[in-house]
């Protein structure tokens, strides 16, 4: 069964497709560069926007809804957004039979009809801040589509907050990045790099962009999530004024941030090997699957099924959740029904047979070692709980572990395409550099300056691209 997935050594991208195939998470619809997300696959999305969503609210945002369709006069007044955005909007032209008067984008991103709302809800400082999250479906026309990475449409959210000073606004948005960092690195095991992004790299009308960056197994860098500063661009684009204590008029700072089902494709990349999908228990759809195995079906159907679906419902119980299964495909060879699982990823499997039911133990089987151990009976419910910390737990070691190893340092920029060439991976180096010699880079190297790190946002050094003095640390990789 092992065929149906390529090797990673082999061919990386026909190798993330077939996992995601093996695995039923998604499949290509009939609307070019659109996605269907299949159940797993949107059971995964599920569990992490449920993470996310708590995280959120924890910190005082609520949840809202805004329109698909934006008004193109509204994409007009914000110039550096619709000149950044234009090239990928979908633009609705005719409806009911006639020719619009105003066509209307399939929203790329909410910033402007959001910004149009807030000045109408927007009177005074008493109304600030505003925190707002909008869970929605987004339209961006991709011309090289892969699944969840780039598709035309993706799932995602998006918040949005107005607030009386900048100095609010700016602690709104790196509160958001950490938020985005610790669920990335907590419950889907991700090692990121929190940073801001340089010049040429920002969101189309921020002043600062802000992200965490992820390292995929083929040592690529993958953007998992964006926190935004737009200062006051939107809201004198869209008039949204409050009334300060002192009876003036004044305009808001805004901030926006956003995460997509990009991240599960960061989940697969990051986790997941030649024989199929990996997952974190804690995003996991199935945490455990319980096979009773026999080759008499009287006995798997009659004695051993019942032990297994009473051990499932004692395990559901524990864990909070209906996250336990029983496998009943017992017209399947064991062998079959063991591989089915380790491809979709599932992270701990519980056999019980004939021997195991006459000693009184069950049989544990990690997917992210293949570890394969007994456990008595009367301790298997705590030894699940502590094995599937110990996988969740592993994977987040193991994933640092291949960043940190495959992190190197240049000084110069012969050493950098030197990496970049043979190498590949992040490369740490000082840049003072402009946003045309980003662009230098990226065609002579094909890397691009990812983030300048939070933890080293003092250090400065000589440029080794222009040799000025007082440049910044800079992250840099070959990027999704």
């Amino acid at each position: 069964m092992a065929r149906n997935i390529t090797p990673r050594s082999e061919n990386y991208s026909q190798w993330y497709l077939d996992v995601i195939k093996a695995a039923e998470l998604a499949d290509y619809a009939p609307v070019r560069g659109c996605m269907v997300i299949r159940p797993t696959g949107y059971s995964i999305w599920e569990n992490i926007q449920a993470k996310l969503d708590l995280e959120f609210k924890k910190t005082g945002h609520v949840n809202a809804y805004f329109p698909l369709l934006i008004p193109n006069s509204f994409l007009q007044k914000e110039a550096e957004h619709v000149e950044g955005f234009a090239p990928e909007c979908a633009m609705v032209t005719h409806a009911g039979g006639e020719e619009l008067e105003e066509p209307f984008a399939v929203r790329p991103t909410s910033e402007t009809v959001i910004g149009h709302m807030y000045s109408k809800w927007i009177q005074s400082w008493r109304d600030l801040p505003v925190l707002i999250n909008q869970w929605c479906n987004v339209m961006r026309w991709e011309k090289r589509p892969r699944l969840f990475l780039r598709t035309s449409e993706f799932l995602w959210q998006e918040g949005h907050t107005a607030h009386a000073t900048e100095a609010e606004a700016r602690e709104e948005t790196l509160k958001m990045l950490n938020v985005y960092r610790k669920v990335f690195e907590n419950e889907l095991a991700l090692p990121v790099i929190a940073g801001e992004k340089t010049a040429g790299e920002r969101f189309p009308g921020a002043v600062d962009t802000y992200t965490c960056e992820a390292m995929m197994s083929d040592t690529k860098a993958l953007q998992a999530g964006t926190s935004h500063f737009l200062g006051q661009n939107f809201a004198k684009a869209f008039e949204i004024q409050f009334q300060n204590k002192s009876g003036e008029l004044e305009y808001c700072y805004t901030t926006s941030w956003g995460v997509s089902t990009r991240s599960i494709g960061a989940v697969i990349m990051t986790h997941s090997d030649d024989d199929g999908l990996i997952l974190p228990p804690r995003i996991a759809p199935v945490k455990v699957v319980i096979l009773p195995i026999s080759r008499d079906e009287n006995t798997a159907e009659n004695i051993l099924l019942p032990k297994a679906k009473e051990l499932a419902e004692k395990l559901n119980a524990a864990l909070g959740g209906l996250c336990v299964k029983v496998d009943t495909e017992f017209h399947m060879r064991p062998g079959d029904r063991f591989f089915s699982h380790i491809q979709k990823g599932v992270p701990l499997r519980l056999e019980l047979g004939e021997k195991d039911l006459q000693a009184g133990t069950v049989r544990f089987v990690r997917r992210d070692t293949g570890e394969k151990f007994d456990v008595n009976n009367a301790n298997v419910i705590p030894e699940v709980t502590k094995t599937l910390d110990d996988i969740q737990a592993n994977l987040f070691t193991r994933a640092k572990n291949f960043r940190d190893a495959n992190t190197h340092d240049a000084e110069t920029y012969d050493e950098f395409k030197q990496i970049i060439s043979e190498k590949g991976g992040f490369v740490r180096a000082y840049f003072a550099g402009t946003p045309d010699d980003e662009v230098r880079i990226r065609e002579e190297t094909g890397a691009t300056p990812r983030c300048i790190p939070e933890s080293d946002a003092g250090k400065t050094g000589k440029c080794f691209l222009t040799g000025n003095n007082n440049a910044r640390l800079t992250i840099f990789a070959k990027a999704y």
